[in-house]
């Protein structure tokens, strides 16, 4: 016998446009009473946790989705029309999916993959993380109107995946923990807020630095740079590396070894840097760097014909005075063979030193003037090796513009004007906040110095400075895939012994 209920039944049951309270509390059935129960315990938990009584109000929207049911929410179930239901039901599936992964990519989780090799070999270039919103607390939407699982660019179609308006103040719910040093975070870039579309890879501020004509140059040459645009905080590309420095704290750099507070700190353990292996002629194999764990990317450059050639250089012919400007030497009338910019570990360097062909690994050491470094606009003279003091802003510190004006309108104009959003200019040697002459400045956020475990091959707070706690998206607790780009799926693609392994990794 049938358990379904006849059309009597069902048509007295149903709950039509003029039935009272009463008849539609009834028609509730015990399903519906406890599923509204089970939301409104979830709602009332997120309101505490948020912080906002107006979030209660989402308890009359699912009273009426389940309970009264005054809006035709399901309307679509009654059709007779049976492709209109079918459409229905998978446009109804997939707004319940992309509603539920804009909340959990919002307030839980989210997933990231390493772009560049700058905190290898602690994170490897194709790993794919679960970034926890939990360890520092989510951060409440910024940008609240966005496609989920789209930063910034809509896949496939293009164009932006948000709307900028309206911009909410940046709030931070309550999470397990706040950032500490060595951990390894994740976080919108800082001066990804302007970007030229063509160069989206590159910060827009040394593009600046670099052009002649400087901004104005890179406004006109479209050609080049494409159409320039701002980002909303949350809607900048993501970035990840690992904390160096706290709220508070004076970083400085010496010899590549980094001191905080006059303390020295030790290099993570699988940091990187830049050598020369200095060889007694022999090429070095590509199996001997595949075993070493050495990218392609890392030996092999593009010569001036775009021809793919190894990173190195036959120094026969050499003259002795070259060579010893970059501490290598001839032996027995052999000037040898010299590999450049190869990023290895300590315990490569141990590695390379015991092959028999190998005269010399010798870490490289970048002259002033060879880059651009923090803050951008002033001659400090420092290099990716040595670096600061400088005094990293704390909520509630204070920096006085008595001394050294110049450097510290430099250092902390940025994040004075752009992260805190203030009016500022500095004339005649005079600094104005919103218009007022000043002669000091208090922070409204913490913020953090950054640096990649890959330290000569790292563009990091070395180069574009603090990250404000607003730009803070949370931290890596798991690689759940991981990808070599050097391989092919039928010959070790997939790095197997990464999976599901945690990406907290110690210093």
């Amino acid at each position: 016998m049938s358990n379904k209920p006849s059309q009597n039944q069902q048509a007295k049951n149903a709950t039509t446009p003029h039935s009272s309270l009463a008849t539609r509390f009834s028609n509730a059935s015990r399903r519906q009473w406890v599923w509204f129960a089970i939301w409104v315990i979830a709602t009332i938990l997120f309101s505490l946790w948020a912080g906002s009584p107006w979030i209660l109000l989402f308890i009359l929207l699912f009273f009426d989705i389940y309970i009264t049911k005054f809006v035709p929410w399901s309307f679509w179930k009654q059709s007779k029309n049976s492709a209109f239901r079918k459409t229905m039901e998978w446009v109804d599936a997939i707004l319940f999916a992309l509603i539920a992964v804009y909340f959990i990519n919002t307030f839980f989780f989210q997933n990231y993959q390493i772009p560049t090799s700058s905190l290898e070999k602690s994170l490897l270039v194709g790993d794919f993380l679960a970034v926890s919103k939990l360890s520092y607390g989510p951060r409440a939407p910024i940008t609240p109107l966005s496609f989920p699982l789209a930063q910034h660019t809509m896949p496939v179609v293009g164009g932006k995946s948000y709307i900028e308006k309206p911009q909410w103040k940046y709030r931070r719910l309550k999470g397990f923990g706040k950032v500490k040093r060595n951990d390894i975070v994740v976080f919108n870039f800082p001066t990804g807020d302007t970007v030229a579309l063509n160069r989206q890879s590159e910060d827009f501020y040394s593009l600046v630095k670099r052009n002649p004509n400087g901004i104005n140059g890179v406004r006109a040459d479209k050609r080049t740079y494409g159409d320039i645009i701002y980002r909303p905080v949350d809607r900048r590309e993501n970035y990840v590396k690992r904390c160096i420095g706290l709220p508070g704290e004076t970083i400085q750099m010496k010899n590549d070894s980094v001191f905080i507070d006059g303390t020295f700190l030790p290099n993570p353990r699988l940091s990187q840097h830049s050598y020369m292996i200095h060889t007694d002629g022999t090429i070095i194999s590509p199996d001997v760097f595949k075993e070493l764990g050495i990218n392609k990317a890392d030996y092999l450059i593009y010569d001036a014909y775009g021809q793919i050639v190894i990173h190195s250089q036959d120094l026969t012919g050499a003259d002795s005075l070259s060579m010893a400007w970059s501490g290598l030497h001839p032996r027995n009338g052999n000037n040898g063979r010299v590999y450049f910019n190869i990023a290895l570990t300590d315990e490569m360097v141990v590695q390379l030193k015991a092959k028999p062909f190998v005269w010399d690994v010798i870490k490289e050491k970048e002259q002033r003037g060879m880059g651009y470094y923090y803050p951008i606009n002033y001659e400090t003279g420092w290099t990716r090796d040595t670096f600061g003091p400088l005094w990293i802003p704390q909520k509630g510190a204070t920096i006085n513009f008595d001394t050294d004006t110049d450097f510290k309108v430099a250092a902390y104009e940025r994040c004075i004007k752009n992260y805190e959003g203030n009016d500022f200019a500095y004339r005649d040697g005079k600094v104005f906040v919103n218009g007022q002459a000043v002669d000091s400045y208090t922070f409204k956020f913490d913020y953090y110095f950054m640096m990649g475990d890959n330290r000569h091959n790292s563009a990091d707070s070395r180069v574009w400075g603090f990250v404000p706690e607003d730009h803070i998206v949370g931290q890596p607790i798991l690689i759940w895939l991981s990808l070599e780009k050097d391989n092919n799926w039928f010959n070790g693609k997939i790095r197997w012994k990464r999976l599901f392994r945690s990406a907290k990794i110690p210093a």
